[in-house]
This record gives C-alpha cells, structure tokens and sequence, in this order.
C-alpha cells in the first residue's frame, strides 16, 4: 500500500494545476483586448534574461524578486560549477563571469532557436503588486547586497520626476515609485536606468510568454509543490533539490499590500495596474479590487 506524499492528493492533482495554468496563458495570449500588455519581441532583453543549462537542456527565465537565486544555484550545480549549493558563495551566484551560468543571448541565432523549440523551459511568477513592494524594500530600503547605484541614481532620478512635493527631503518612497510605475511614459528613464529595471519590469517584458512556449510557469504562493514538480518534470530530481523554503515566506500577505498602497491616490494605484493588468491576467492573479475600488 503506497504511503507518504506519492499519494497525497497534492501530488495527483499538480500535472492537472500547471496545465490549466498554461492553458490560461494561451487563453489570455490570444485575446486581442490585451495584446499590448501580454506581447513582446523576443529581444536582447529578453534572451539575456534567460539562463542556459546545455548538459540537461534547460532554459530558465530570470524574474528577480521571486525566488530567482535559488534557482540560480540549482542550475549552476546542474552546469558542474560546483558539486552541491551549499557550496556557492554568494557572491559568485550574480556573478556571471564566474558562475558557469551562459545566457540564451551568447549564443548564435540557430543555436538560441534550436534551444528554445527543444529545451525544457521555466519561469516563477508572484503577485505582481507584492513582487513590486519586494522590488522596493530590497534595492530603495534595505539593500542587503550594497549597490548605492539604486540610492544614488535611481532613486533620485525618479524623485525629481515624480515627486508632487519637492521641498521633501526624504529617500525615494513607494508612493515615487508607484507614480514612476505608472506613468505611461515611464520609458525614457527606463533607458536611463539601463538593466537595473528587471527588478520591476513585467513578466511579459522579462520572460515573452506569448512567443514563448514555457514548459512550466511556477508560481512563489505555491512554491512548496511547484519546486518539487518543476525538478521532476526537467527529469532532474534525482540529481538535485532545491533548498529548503523558509516557513510562511510565499504566503501571500495582503495586509502587507494594503498597507503599502495605504494613502497612494486611486489614479495612481490605476495606472499602475493599468500596465502590470497582462500580468495579472496571463498568470491567474485576482485584480485586487480593494486598492482600485
């Protein structure tokens, strides 16, 4: 008689959940409604997101704020760099000189379509708004890796565009951020910002979705299940496993989004799910009706 987790009901059910959430993103691909927020080129941008591991053909797209160096170490094991994750410092995980980690983009033109029609390919998803509030508390508030460029040129960068009273003398705040988000001609300073973006771009922009045919979308709320599956169905899980998960750090915490979003104005919370709406809809996120409404 099977015991244990092969027959929890969690286990029977998971092929049937990441295929209803493929299904969901060819639905959402196709509607004409949304094309603007949910296509993309197949760009530099995107190809350099992704992250090549040859030995066990897979593709993995970088959405940072979501659990994103965990994987990394995951495939730099895969790739031989080192022989176990706990190996790796941290240091070494961002380095791409140093990591073994090759992106799609290195790689000739038949070489990047041969990968992309035959290679296993990945990618995590969160609630957009929590990953935005993610995005700002690490690089604006916290910084826990020492980039001063986020404080010293970005922050102001968008403090002088978007703040509504400059006699303020205090850093960037989520409201700035917001605003900057939001704006539909967010754009030109995007530019300016270079590649440090990928931290609050969308999905769409990161990954391409639509013109990319993933094999799985893995989701961070459900990251105790999808982790273990994604390992099994790249055909990987007997050669490694991804680190332990930390208690309650996918929940999604809505009072904690309520509480950012607390005092920022209806038209500027609006605009900004005006542009991450295709990630809302692509990945099966509810609109959160109680910052718009």
């Amino acid at each position: 008689k099977p015991t244990g987790k092969a027959f929890s009901g969690n286990l029977i059910r998971q092929p049937l959940v990441h295929m209803e959430r493929l299904e969901l993103l060819r639905n959402v691909c196709r509607d004409t409604a949304l094309r603007n927020l949910s296509h993309t080129a197949v760009s530099k941008f995107v190809l350099d997101r992704i992250f090549v591991c040859d030995k066990h053909k897979i593709l993995f797209c970088q959405t940072p704020k979501v659990g994103n160096t965990q994987w990394k170490k995951v495939l730099i094991v895969l790739n031989g760099a080192f022989s176990s994750i706990d190996e790796i410092p941290e240091n070494i995980v961002h380095d791409h000189e140093k990591n073994g980690l090759p992106r799609l983009s290195s790689f000739s033109d038949s070489e990047i379509k041969k990968r992309l029609s035959l290679y296993f390919k990945f990618f995590i998803v969160r609630d957009p708004f929590e990953r935005l509030i993610s995005a700002f508390k690490d690089k604006f508030v916290h910084n826990p890796r020492f980039e001063p460029w986020y404080r010293h040129e970005i922050a102001p960068g968008i403090i002088r565009k978007y703040r509504k009273n400059r006699t303020e003398t205090k850093g960037l705040q989520f409201e700035d951020f917001v605003r900057y988000l939001g704006d539909p001609n967010h754009r030109w300073l995007d530019v300016q910002f270079g590649d440090h973006i990928i931290h609050w771009v969308t999905y769409v922009e990161l990954c391409a979705p639509c013109e990319i045919t993933y094999s799985v979308i893995g989701h961070h709320e459900t990251l105790e299940d999808d982790a273990p599956y994604i390992l099994k169905a790249a055909g990987i899980d007997h050669l490694v496993s991804y680190p332990t998960i930390p208690p309650g750090i996918t929940v999604y915490n809505k009072t904690k989004v309520e509480r950012y979003f607390s005092g920022i104005s209806k038209r500027d919370i609006r605009r900004l799910y005006a542009r991450f709406e295709g990630d809302f809809k692509l990945f099966g996120y509810r609109e959160p009706d109680f910052l718009l409404n």
